[in-house]
C-alpha cells in the first residue's frame, strides 16, 4: 500500500477521506509509546439525558490558544502541545493545508471503552468544521450513520492512519466507536480541530 494513499468515502452529504498509512509503522509505534506515557490522561463524568456516569474512555485537551472545549456537559481546559503532538500536528497541517488550534486526545483502553453516536458540531467549531483524526495502536471500527437517510457505513481505523472529515459531514452524519466484546489492546485517537 502506498504511503499517503487516499481512499475517498463515496457517501452522500459528506466529504470524508481516509489515509491508511499516513505514518509509517516505525513512526506510528514510536508516537504510540510516547503519547501513551506522556499525555496527562483523565476520566471525566459525562451527563447524557440527565444521567451522569464516568466517560468510557480517557481524554486530554491540547491547544495553542488556551480556548476551552465543551461537549456533553464537560468543559475541558487545554494543556500546551508537547513535542510529539506538535510534530504530528505539523505533519497533518501540511497535508490538509489547514492550521488547527486544538487537539482532543482519546485513549480507548480496551473493547469496553467507546464513544457514543455524535457529530462534531459544537458551535465553537464553526459551520463546516474540518476534523482530522489520527489513530495509533489497536485498529477499531469507526461507524457512521446518516441523520435522515437509512444509510450506514463502517471503516476500520488502522495504526498510523488519518481520517479527514470536511464540508457538511457533521450536519448530516453521526459517528461512533462502538464497544466490542473482542479482546483489544489500547488505541489512541487524536482529533485535530479549529476552535474559534
Amino acid at each position: 500500500m502506498l504511503f499517503n494513499e487516499e481512499i475517498k468515502l463515496n457517501l452522500p452529504d459528506a466529504e470524508i477521506s481516509y489515509f491508511p498509512n499516513f505514518f509509517n509503522q516505525e513512526e506510528a509505534n514510536q508516537f504510540y509509546k510516547v503519547l501513551l506515557n506522556d499525555i496527562p490522561w483523565q476520566q471525566d463524568d459525562i451527563t447524557i439525558f440527565g444521567k451522569t456516569y464516568a466517560q468510557p474512555r480517557l481524554t486530554a485537551l491540547f491547544a495553542d490558544n488556551n480556548k476551552p472545549y465543551s461537549y456533553s456537559n464537560i468543559t475541558m481546559h487545554p494543556h500546551v502541545f508537547n513535542s510529539a503532538l506538535s510534530e504530528i500536528k505539523q505533519r497533518v497541517e501540511q497535508h490538509v493545508e489547514k492550521t488547527f488550534t486544538t487537539c482532543l486526545a482519546n485513549l480507548y483502553r480496551d473493547g469496553q471503552d467507546s464513544n457514543g453516536w455524535h457529530a462534531d458540531n459544537e458551535k465553537e467549531l464553526g459551520k463546516n468544521p474540518t476534523i482530522a483524526s489520527v489513530s495509533f495502536g489497536e485498529a477499531r471500527y469507526f461507524n457512521l450513520k446518516h441523520r435522515n437517510k437509512n444509510l450506514k457505513h463502517k471503516l476500520l481505523l488502522e495504526h498510523g492512519s488519518l481520517l479527514l472529515m470536511k464540508g457538511e459531514t457533521q450536519h448530516h452524519w453521526l459517528h461512533q466507536i462502538a464497544k466490542t466484546k473482542k479482546v483489544v489492546k489500547p488505541r489512541i485517537n487524536l482529533t485535530f480541530r479549529v476552535i474559534k
